[in-house]
């Protein structure tokens, strides 16, 4: 199998479009058509990391951390940046990362976490804008249905829990063959009225190619009258962070050692407590101070993520607890969801899940 197969598969998973515009996902170090050995699966790439490749004969890192995050300049070993990128080169490792791609997904990062504090009522903290878009077409009336099952089969038409939705209305368009046309209905140089189906279908971003070869090669004319659009409406299965709740009640204090628990964290760092029990939890893995008025407007008792800091601890202004478990430890499942869907997928080389520890905060 070749890397880029195996991109094939990652991004069936968590497809790039959806990566947020200040991330650096994909294939940072490598050629997509070298053939894979073995692929070693962890949350960073650090020179550790590339002698573990080395070691298990690995010549593909997929990452959940990019390593090449702002612009190279040079490479000259200066920093660990420039080292990592250089000792994958030498030793023709590729290295792949998939980051916010996989943070926006319902079943990515987030649910991961939802998922070990056995949250039920799941929904996407931050529902992203900007990745639904419509399909609007004309079909002659007979082949209406044809094209609409092609689009379904391409994935159009899902809205939520909900498929194969799409909107009919019936109208008569006109046309006029041209000499050089090669009309299926109709006669050159002759205006014609034809009853037409106007339908109507939503799909997401990423499938644009795969809705637009459907829509020509099921539908009859030879030129297709169609527009797409991109909506404003909000994906709610794609954003950032996760809000649920808890089986039952408990404790604030009881919560958070159970936070500390689960996450194998060393300390959590958590905000005033409110001296009311919890039940309503919002997680967003890695950094996510940006999203606390997010979780304050969703209604939850604590609002779980890393990185806070001093001043962010404020905010919580009585209304929620907010609780920093830490960055790796929030994140420190992903390398196994990726291992599991890969697994699944692939069979001709060895996966590896990395025992590498990368992280680099360490505590007293």
């Amino acid at each position: 199998m070749l890397i880029k197969e195996v991109i094939e598969h990652i991004e069936e998973f968590a497809p790039l479009n959806y990566a947020e515009d200040f991330d650096n996902v994909g294939l940072l170090v490598g050629d997509e058509e070298t053939e894979v050995n073995g692929a070693l699966i962890t949350l960073d790439t650090l020179e550790s990391v590339i002698d573990e490749a080395i070691a298990k004969n690995c010549n593909l890192i997929i990452s959940f951390h990019p390593i090449i995050f702002a612009g190279l300049k040079k490479l000259n070993g200066k920093n660990y940046v420039e080292r990592t990128v250089i000792k994958a080169i030498q030793n023709n490792i590729a290295i792949y990362a998939i980051h916010t791609a996989l943070d926006n997904q319902y079943k990515g990062v987030n649910n991961m976490i939802a998922e070990k504090l056995e949250l039920k009522n799941r929904k996407i903290l931050i529902p992203q804008k900007g990745s639904i878009k419509k399909l609007t077409t004309f079909v002659p009336v007979e082949n209406a249905e044809k094209v609409r099952n092609a689009l379904f089969k391409a994935g159009a038409g899902s809205i939520g829990n909900y498929d194969n939705c799409s909107f009919n209305l019936k109208g008569s368009g006109s046309f006029r063959p041209n000499q050089d046309a090669n009309p299926a209905i109709g006669e050159k140089g002759k205006i014609h009225f034809e009853e037409e189906m106007q339908l109507g279908i939503t799909f997401p971003s990423h499938l644009e190619s795969k809705i637009l070869q459907a829509l020509f090669s099921s539908h009859p004319y030879e030129e297709v009258a169609y527009e797409v659009i991109t909506l404003e409406n909000r994906h709610q299965h794609l954003g950032m962070g996760m809000i649920g709740e808890l089986q039952e009640e408990i404790s604030e204090e009881k919560f958070l050692e159970s936070l500390k628990s689960v996450f194998n964290a060393e300390v959590v760092r958590h905000s005033a407590l409110r001296g009311r029990p919890v039940k309503k939890i919002a997680v967003l893995g890695g950094s996510g101070s940006f999203a606390i008025e997010n979780a304050k407007r969703a209604g939850a008792d604590v609002y779980a993520t890393a990185d806070l800091k001093y001043h962010d601890f404020y905010k919580a202004e009585g209304k929620l607890v907010l609780a920093d478990i830490g960055h790796y430890e929030s994140e420190q499942f992903t390398k196994n969801l990726l291992y599991s869907f890969l697994s699944k997928k692939i069979s001709n080389f060895a996966l590896i899940l990395g025992d590498t520890n990368t992280n680099p905060i360490k505590y007293i």
